[in-house]
């Protein structure tokens, strides 16, 4: 296992270097893209009779369970680091537009993907279970910002519109993990809930998540304002999120939620109340670090799981018409939503062009892939999972590419200031 870390370790950091010296491309889109490449290569040099690179980097990329990393691993510690530097007052501001697009939201995309994916898969000649469909639009809907994050911060987006990205982030991949658990349930029982018991598994899982998010992140609070020192205060963070994550999986409540908001009440009141300037540097700073890393591992197993997946061309132009049908779900979700609530909210803070920057702007990534992997064994699973890995590699590398000038066209260098920012 050691040597497998070391190796991935390794690999990882070429082609952050590889990237930060000749590509210069935003860090997760850059390290993703470099994978590909290389990727690529390696199975240039085996068509040419040379299998050695392309057996080498399998046996790396086949021995790491990318669903069980992700999930367990690198998701807690990636939310929780999100969360952390998220104003809690700027996220109550936008409650509204987040709070709809991270549940509503995922909720309504996930049924509209569903629908166009059973005729997409059909018009194949693809006979994929709708059971199978639901579950792609759930795993598929959550939106992955973390690559166009910081695009968005040096490009002039508004600050609403940032910390609505942000914020959904935060919740969005809560709400599909846990529709996503609930419709795997349906799949293996055979039976489908009633509403009130969909109703229900849901509440459990979400509002629990939010329950033992609260009663974690109050608890270390407290354990954090005894002990103002450096060490002991990174050391009870890192066993927040992993010790958090554990007890989160074995009461069945939703991990990444908990961790949202466990995030939100150290980032706001932990770093204010219970630590000295000096302990919170060298807090912001190691989580900072941990962020950066476990991004450019993620995007790079992203890019070299090219290696093992299996498709072929039919694939690739199914799994267009697939992302063509996301960003059309997306547009009918976000679009409606923001409408609403311009009307009804008196002075919104939601800038013009807020409907293309969040359809756009919504990219999807690891979550998507490591949902994908853990469906039950079976060809309909290895179809949902090649089409969900085309789907999220073009969507980070041309819309991840794409959000920043479609940023700067819409508010310049200098963004225009919402009258709550004025003063």
């Amino acid at each position: 296992m050691l040597d497998l870390a070391a190796a991935f370790l390794a690999l990882t950091t070429f082609l952050t270097y590889i990237n930060y010296r000749f590509l210069r491309l935003p860090p997760t889109i850059g390290v993703m893209l470099t994978a590909l490449v290389l990727s690529l290569i390696a199975l240039g040099f085996s068509a040419l009779g040379y299998p050695v690179l392309e057996t080498e980097m399998q046996q790396i990329v086949r021995r790491i369970d990318f669903s069980e990393v992700l999930m367990t691993w690198f998701l807690p510690a990636l939310l929780f680091a999100g969360a952390l530097h998220v104003n809690l007052d700027d996220l109550r501001s936008y409650k509204w537009s987040i709070g709809i697009l991270a549940t509503g939201g995922v909720l309504i995309s996930t049924f509209v993907v569903a629908g166009l994916a059973f005729f997409i898969f059909e018009l194949f000649g693809w006979h994929i279970d709708l059971i199978y469909c639901l579950l792609f639009g759930a795993l598929i809907s959550p939106t992955d910002p973390i690559a166009a994050m910081g695009i968005l911060k040096t490009s002039g987006a508004p600050k609403p519109l940032q910390t609505t990205i942000v914020g959904e982030s935060l919740f969005n991949d809560g709400t599909a993990v846990v529709l996503f658990s609930i419709l795997l349930g349906v799949l293996s029982l055979g039976e489908v809930p009633s509403l009130a018991g969909f109703g229900l598994l849901f509440a459990k899982e979400a509002l629990g998540g939010i329950v033992l998010g609260f009663a974690l992140g109050f608890g270390v609070f407290y354990l954090l304002r005894q002990v103002d020192e450096h060490q002991p205060s990174i050391m009870l963070t890192l066993a927040l999120v992993f010790g958090g994550s554990a007890v989160a999986t074995h009461l069945h409540v939703s991990a990444p939620i908990v961790m949202a908001v466990a995030g939100l009440i150290i980032g706001n009141q932990g770093r204010k109340k219970a630590m000295s300037d000096h302990t919170r540097r060298y807090v912001d700073g190691f989580w900072e670090v941990i962020d950066e890393i476990l991004n450019a591992l993620l995007f790079a197993l992203i890019g070299l799981e090219l290696l093992v997946l299996p498709f072929g061309w039919l694939h690739v132009v199914a799994a267009f018409l697939l992302g063509g049908a996301v960003l059309v779900s997306r547009v009918l979700t976000v679009a409606p939503m923001i409408l609403i609530l311009r009307r009804l909210i008196r002075g919104s803070h939601l800038a013009k062009g807020t409907v293309r920057i969040l359809s756009w702007g919504g990219l999807r990534g690891g979550v998507s892939v490591a949902l994908a992997l853990s469906l039950p064994l079976g060809e309909q699973r290895d179809l949902l999972l090649s089409l969900t890995y085309i789907v999220v590699l073009v969507s980070i590398l041309l819309q991840g590419l794409t959000v920043g000038p479609l940023v700067r066209s819409l508010y310049g260098q200098e963004p225009e200031k919402t009258p709550a920012e004025a003063h």
